[in-house]
């Protein structure tokens, strides 16, 4: 083991590199500098590099204030990966995506290490937090680190680290989440222990980075897979005539054996959706047909058609057609009180109504316009909301249901409400559970 690194870890002397500063780096760049870290975070987006140097946030739920004290304890930010060399804790948090077939995507994972590689040095450790299949850190990152001739468990310290924020948590932070570590060998895994122990309450060894990386999905797939069955169970409910909120909340009265997971109209964020199929992927390799992953992953990709159906019998029902209708859309976020937009099926829902002629809008007090996306296009900003706004749409569709949301006067003035959400438990003519 490097000592000279484990005693800079110990005494909070060594430099932390974040590279990636989204959902997950920024909050962790924070923590780091709320312990006396020198942070300094890479970012190919100029725009954030510069809102931190100025100490303004771009991510709703962390304050400015919050960034502003990081930069006068040490917060720094650059685009230039010629800088990796001044920093002592590599950590990757860029994002891994599915590409159009549903497969893995780690171009921005290895393009970020290429762009890192020429400028490591020995007594440095390199942790990724990105969520990806088994075997990714060894059998990617460790090839281009050894490519520069060091030898890892000795020069260099190479780990596997998922990450765990849940934007918007107001009982979690990145403090009080216990930390998964796995380390390519036991050096590795003695570093790491070391860079996450001084900033996370709970660190949490694993015997390897693939028992790390297989941690985090089970994590997520475990998530999906319930989130699959009870909307499944909703569909069944609703055919059947019954409230499948009432018998959420009836069966969470046992105190054993069971977890209340609530339908909706998909799933999102940025692991949910997408991790299970990080797995399913990787399984074949080893001829392994993953069907009950598969099958869970099918019915949340199904629920904003599902929803689409209820819309399509509502507008009949009132004899119009989804074609030339005016469809309000409530909350795009992928869950509420949030700004994060990361696969979001309010977006898939929207896409649904106008590739059909509706006339799309949406509202949501998190966020005012309609970001840049890599895979959607919407020229939209928020709508303001007012008794007579509402009651001009034909239809209204409760997706996110945030708090800040008027429920009362919405659903008293819009000309048919569609409830994805199971918000409004009462019956009334112009509402339509979904």
């Amino acid at each position: 083991m490097d000592l000279s690194l484990a005693s800079a870890l110990k005494t909070k002397k060594s430099t932390i590199g974040i590279v990636g500063l989204g959902y997950v780096g920024l909050p962790l760049a924070l923590r780091f500098a709320e312990e006396g870290f020198p942070v300094l975070g890479f970012d190919i987006d100029d725009s954030k590099v510069q809102k931190i140097k100025s100490g303004t946030s771009y991510i709703e739920h962390i304050s400015s204030d919050h960034v502003k004290r990081a930069v006068s304890r040490g917060l720094d930010a650059t685009t230039s990966f010629a800088d990796i060399g001044k920093v002592d804790a590599i950590i990757l948090c860029v994002p891994t995506p599915l590409n159009k077939h549903r497969e893995p995507d780690l171009s921005f994972v290895l393009s970020t290490m290429d762009s890192i590689v020429p400028y490591l040095r020995k007594g440095q450790i390199v942790s990724l937090e990105s969520t990806t299949y088994p075997g990714t850190t060894d059998e990617e990152l460790k090839p281009r680190i050894e490519s520069r001739g060091f030898r890892i468990g000795e020069d260099v310290f190479l780990v596997f680290s998922p990450e765990r924020e849940d934007p918007g948590n107001p009982d979690f932070s990145t403090r009080t989440i216990p930390k998964v570590v796995g380390g390519y060998s036991p050096a590795c895994l003695e570093i790491g222990v070391l860079l996450y122990s001084g900033v996370i309450d709970k660190v949490v060894p694993v015997s390897s980075t693939r028992a790390a990386e297989m941690t985090k999905l089970l994590e997520n797939i475990h998530r999906a897979v319930n989130i699959g069955l009870v909307n499944e169970m909703k569909i069944v409910a609703d055919k059947m005539g019954i409230d499948i909120h009432e018998v959420i909340d009836a069966a969470a009265t046992k105190p054993f054996g069971f977890v209340a997971y609530r339908p909706g109209p998909g799933i999102g964020g940025h692991c949910i959706p997408i991790d299970p199929f990080y797995l399913t992927w990787k399984a074949r390799e080893y001829g392994i047909h993953t069907r009950f992953i598969e099958l869970a992953g099918e019915i949340n990709s199904s629920m904003p058609d599902y929803v689409m159906a209820k819309v399509t019998d509502a507008l009949n029902t009132a004899r119009k057609s989804v074609r030339g209708s005016k469809v309000l859309v409530l909350g795009i976020s992928y869950k509420k009180n949030i700004d994060d937009m990361r696969e979001s099926p309010s977006v898939f829902l929207m896409e649904r109504l106008r590739d059909v002629g509706a006339e799309v809008s949406y509202t949501d007090p998190h966020v005012p316009v309609f970001p840049k996306m890599r895979e959607h296009k919407f020229d939209l900003s928020s709508v303001a909301l007012s008794p007579e706004k509402v009651a001009s749409y034909d239809c209204v569709i409760l997706a996110t249901d945030h708090d800040r949301f008027d429920y009362e006067m919405l659903l008293k003035n819009a000309k048919v409400m569609i409830d994805t959400r199971g918000k409004f438990r009462q019956t009334a003519s112009n509402l339509v559970k979904a």
